[in-house]
Parts: structure tokens; sequence; C-alpha cells
């Protein structure tokens, strides 16, 4: 089939994400919040136009906190909203569970959950491009019609996803992995930072950055996604706080002098190492391995611009970016990720050009 309107049931980051992405593949989007603000906001934003109960769509897409994706797909059936329905909740099996409960429809109905998102909330921080490349879950149950299927498939393809097809139980045992307990992790180190002396915050560099960078989300809003997967979550955190115990017991044996605890920490960084390397890399294959050029850059505008020109005229792909600043200092340190055979190519040609160029440990 092919979407030709779409309500989006919650203005938020991922709401207003899909309906700015639906918006520019020409979908026409009706949005609807009980924030009547954030509804005007993402109507701003271009994301679609207010939703009046009676008008009729191709597509409903639930984007509310778990715990009310039951209850709101239930009024929108019973409504006759829609066509074709689904949501885009972290959490899978207790929806579906709940909307069994509650007697909703679930051939119409096919729980989904993108998996995308930024550590900031609402839908200022929606953006069109957020679901690129991205993994979009799938859950259908064996009441799901072929129908629906299809119009979900064809919102995850108008996003930019890919879909991957999975149960409930698969999913929420996968987002407790990769998602939920590192939030929970990240929350736990930045927690240590509150208290933490200013000499330490003074010493901050891009790695503390990097672990805690999602601490920053909503702890309303993940209260409610952790309150949902709470089982599955806290199987992973019981795992790793035996890991860290573990590691803080050898670290006070080899404090001690006892050099034998030193192997039960090394094997810990080992095992982090592997997990790190099954992380997929670009385009979702396997992680790959990439030479790092360094280069000073001054906190101004156009120094970005300058080094990707440099790397268009020497045919330099950049497969990624990171940028670390200096405290209290006007420039920073870009980290170009590039194919290992072209480092030092661009290396050269920064050097050339003027770039300050520290040698990559």
């Amino acid at each position: 089939m092919k979407l030709g309107t779409v309500l989006v049931l919650g203005t938020g980051l991922v709401g207003t994400s899909i309906g700015l992405a639906l918006r520019q593949r020409g979908v026409t989007v009706l949005l609807a919040d009980r924030d009547l603000g954030a509804v005007r906001l993402a109507r701003e934003m271009g994301a679609g136009q207010e939703w009046h109960s009676g008008d009729p769509v191709d597509l409903a897409v639930v984007a509310v906190p778990p715990a009310h994706v039951a209850t709101e797909l239930r009024g929108l059936q019973q409504r006759d909203t829609a066509r074709f329905y689904t949501d885009v909740a972290s959490v899978k099996a207790k929806p579906l569970a709940r909307a069994a409960e509650l007697g909703c429809d679930l051939g119409s109905y096919l729980a989904s959950h993108p998996m995308a998102g930024r550590e900031k909330a609402g839908p200022g921080a929606a953006r069109a491009d957020l679901f690129l490349g991205r993994p979009w879950a799938l859950c259908p149950t064996e009441e799901t019609l072929p129908e629906t299927r299809a119009a979900v498939l064809e919102l995850i393809e108008l996003c930019g996803a890919n879909p991957v097809e999975v149960s409930a139980e698969e999913h929420d045992q996968a987002v407790a992995v990769v998602s939920h307990a590192p939030h929970v992790a990240a929350s736990a180190v930045a927690a240590r930072l509150a208290e933490a002396p200013d000499v330490a915050l003074g010493l901050a560099g891009q790695g503390v950055r990097d672990v805690t960078r999602v601490a920053g989300g909503d702890p309303g809003l993940w209260l409610g996604i952790l309150s949902g997967n709470a089982v599955p979550v806290a199987a992973v955190l019981e795992a790793v706080s035996r890991d860290l115990a573990e590691a803080a017991t050898a670290l006070r044996a080899l404090a001690g002098g006892d050099e034998s605890a030193g192997p039960e920490v090394t094997q810990l960084l080992k095992r982090g190492v592997a997990g790190h390397g099954r992380i997929p890399g670009k385009h979702g294959g396997p992680a790959a391995r990439y030479g790092v050029v360094q280069v000073v850059i001054g906190d101004r505008p156009g120094q970005l611009a300058r080094l990707f020109q440099v790397c268009e005229e020497v045919g330099v792909n950049v497969e990624d970016v990171r940028l670390e600043h200096a405290p209290g200092l006007p420039l920073g340190l870009a980290e170009l990720s590039v194919q290992p055979d072209a480092a030092p190519v661009l290396a050269g040609a920064l050097h050339e050009r003027g770039w300050q160029v520290p040698e990559t440990p």
C-alpha cells in the first residue's frame, strides 16, 4: 500500500522526528498530544498539522511512554481512527500483553521500535534524519495481518531505517543489554561526578564525556522505560555489578601487594575489548579498524569546513569525526577516522597546508 496520511500521537523527540521524515517524503502528517505546546512546536518545525479527531488516516503511530501505549491504542481503535496501527515505545512485551487484555485488535496493530534517539528530549530536539540507517525493530504476533505488516514496513522505509523482525521478548532482552542497562550504568558513573571536586572536573576529558553522554536523559522518561523492562534490565545490571565488585576486590588486593590479582582485572578489560569489537560498524557490517588523524583546530567559524575541504582535495573519505575541546582555550582536537592506508596521506596533506597534526599515540 501507499501511505497517504499518518497520525502521530505523541509529539516528543521520536514522534516529531517521524513527522519530519514523513513530510520530507510527501506524506500528510497529523499531530496530536496532550501537551498542546508540544504540538504547536512540532507543527512550527514542519512535522505536520494538528489532528482533529474526525479525520481518518491510513496509519496511526502511537509515540507515548510504554505504560500508556495500550490505553491510547484502544482509544484510537474504538474511534476507528486508522486502518493500521503501530507504536514506537522502547519496551514491547508489556504493552502487547496489556493491549490483548484490553481487547485491542491485534490484527491491525504491529508493535515496533526505532533504535534511534538522543540524550535530549522533546520536539525541539527532533530531526528528520534521526532514523537514517538505524535498525527499526518490528514485533509481529500470530494475529498480525499481512496488510498491517506492509504498512509498518512502508513507514520504516519512508523514515530511512532498516527493519529487523524479532519477537517482543527477544526485543526486550536485547534492548536491556544495548540500551537500558547502559543508560543506568552511565548514570551511575555520572552520579560520581555530582560531588567530585573541581580539580577532577577540570581534568575531565573526552573519555568521561563518552561514558556519561546518555546520562543527560530525562529521568522521568527513563523511569517509565526501565519500569516497563525491569526484569531484563535488572539481570544485566546484576551481571555488571558482579564484574565491578570482583574488579574492586582484585584492585584492593593489588594495592596490598598481591600481584596474583592482576590477571583478574586484565581479563575483564580483555572481555571489554572483545565486546566493544562486536558492536556493528558502518552500514551495520562488522566493526572496521580505521586509522586516526588528529588535528588541532581553532574554535572559530569555518574551521571544520576548511578541514573537510582538505579531505576532499586529497580524495580521503572521513568515516567518523570526534571533537575534543581544550578547557579554557579557544581550540580543540579533531580526530578523523579514515581508512588505514589513507591516514598518512591525509596527515601529510594537512601538515603541508599548515595544520598542526600531532603524532597519534
